[in-house]
């Protein structure tokens, strides 16, 4: 969950302000993602933890509202729900701690509900807002039973073990991102290529790098190409990378291809971007469609 606090500045150490206004929103990369595919009409599942709290509680509520099937999702009895407490400025810099409470518990136990759902999946989409070991067994499980593997390496560290690149099929990195994992600045397409090189050589068969008003570059052993970004009215980039893989993950469940699933992700990028929030910024199928259709 969210916490949002608005204020004229930001505080310094010891220093008490009066905000301006404050409210929660759903929040977390990997419940952006699920509701990401169930608003475009997808069957979504979501496995993870919540806490025994009433954040737990609106976080179930909003992700069934989205359409999002919660029943893998285990109430925690021994912490909190993950939150994010976030200040926000009058010049939009803002500070955000965040503390994973149930997301920090999720272990083989949560992996062993996702094998269940495994045999009537297409797609697994993994964030790194649990632990790492939960992640690559899930991983593990997913290329047993055949099921593509997307995984969104964010937030970043430094470094990611090798052995989950190679249980990847399609990583998807922001230039930030990127930027970290590969240990070089990302400024263009000799360096994009120069890091799609070091994850392919780590074992990911294709990488997607989002570059947000300047498209995406996608490489795969084979090729490699630039897709321009969709233009828009942008005026809140939050959740755009998470509609961008939830709708890329809805249309290889649709049975599309590479450069269409990309499409896709890029569409509903940019329709996230036109407004504000993370949730209620994600494109419903209807929204979708137009947009597309409109957008050759």
């Amino acid at each position: 969950m969210d916490l949002v606090t608005r204020t004229p500045r930001l505080p310094v150490a010891g220093e008490t302000l009066l905000g301006l206004d404050f409210f929660t929103a759903p929040g977390g990369k990997g419940a952006n993602q699920a509701v990401g595919a169930a608003l475009l009409g997808r069957t979504s599942y979501t496995i993870g933890r919540v806490g025994n709290d009433s954040f737990g509680q609106e976080l179930l509520i909003s992700l069934k509202v989205a359409g999002v099937q919660t029943d893998s999702i285990l109430i925690d009895d021994t912490t909190s729900s993950g939150v994010a407490v976030i200040a926000v400025d009058d010049r939009s810099e803002n500070t955000i701690i965040v503390i994973p409470g149930a997301n920090g518990k999720v272990n083989h136990t949560d992996v062993e509900r996702l094998e269940k759902l495994l045999p009537n999946a297409s797609v697994l989409l993994l964030q790194l807002e649990v632990p790492i070991p939960a992640i690559i067994a899930a991983a593990e499980a997913a290329k047993k039973a055949k099921v593509k593997v997307i995984l969104d390496p964010a937030p970043a560290p430094e470094k990611l073990p090798d052995e989950l690149y190679s249980l990847t099929d399609l990583i998807t990195p922001n230039e930030t991102e990127a930027s970290r994992l590969v240990g070089f600045e990302i400024t263009n397409q000799e360096t994009m290529t120069k890091a799609a090189e070091f994850f392919i050589s780590k074992g990911v068969k294709t990488v997607v790098l989002k570059l947000g008003s300047k498209g995406v570059f996608c490489a795969t052993t084979t090729e490699s190409f630039i897709l321009p970004a969709f233009k828009v009215n942008a005026i809140d980039t939050v959740a755009a990378g998470d509609a961008f893989n939830a709708a890329m993950a809805a249309a290889f469940d649709s049975g599309l291809s590479l450069r269409e699933a990309i499409k896709w992700g890029a569409a509903a990028g940019a329709l996230a971007t036109t407004k504000k929030g993370a949730q209620p910024s994600l494109p419903n199928k209807q929204t979708f469609d137009t947009f597309l259709a409109t957008n050759p």
